[in-house]
């Protein structure tokens, strides 16, 4: 929806990675058994990854990231890329789900291996090109708990990282697609502010 709307490039490192596992590089050989297992790929490789995607041309413009950082490292290096190209962040969007409820969207969530568009479960086929869909190997339920514990771990206080510079807005993830969808929309033009309240430790 974002990059319809600005016309700016959608960049989901978990899809950079699948596409690396399915041409057979030596990055993609790496990545494929750490993705099967639910942990995260090295901070050295996805900033690596990430610095020469957004040095490419059509992120001139602008640029939305999906699935990175990952870790407070990665959002401090990625602040200093950011520095680099002279660029900054408008906004950190946080969709919040109840973990349970995460649990049973990603083990029951279906893929199409050519445009890579997500589905609920007991869906037939991709609704772009008709194709077959199957379920990624770090979706199963077995990789499913183990990125969620990480996620928790190692993701969540990067949040606390870019609410320091104001950039955080929550969303409840539960809503319609439409909702939330209006919900991005307003955070990333500045009408919708609401803070996350800042961690107990």
């Amino acid at each position: 929806m974002l990059r319809s709307h600005f016309g700016i490039p959608h960049i989901a490192t978990g899809d950079m990675l699948r596409a690396e596992i399915q041409a057979g590089t030596e990055l993609g050989l790496k990545a494929q058994p750490i993705l099967a297992a639910g942990q995260y790929v090295s901070d050295e490789i996805m900033v690596g990854m990430i610095r020469n995607r957004l040095r490419q041309p059509d992120c001139e413009p602008g640029f939305i990231i999906d699935g990175f950082p990952r870790t407070v490292p990665q959002a401090e290096a990625l602040d200093g890329l950011m520095g680099e190209l002279g660029k900054h962040f408008d906004r950190v969007i946080y969709l919040k789900v109840p973990v349970e409820e995460l649990l049973r969207r990603l083990s029951g969530r279906l893929v199409c291996p050519v445009c890579q568009r997500t589905y609920p479960p007991a869906t037939s086929a991709c609704a772009s090109d008709g194709g077959p869909l199957v379920q990624r190997e770090d979706d199963r339920p077995e990789a499913v708990r183990p990125r969620i514990e990480i996620y928790l771990e190692k993701t969540v206080p990067v949040l606390d990282h870019y609410r320091l510079g104001g950039l955080v807005s929550e969303i409840d993830g539960r809503g319609t697609i439409d909702l939330i969808s209006s919900q991005v929309l307003a955070a990333v033009n500045g009408k919708f502010t609401s803070p996350i309240a800042p961690r107990k430790t």
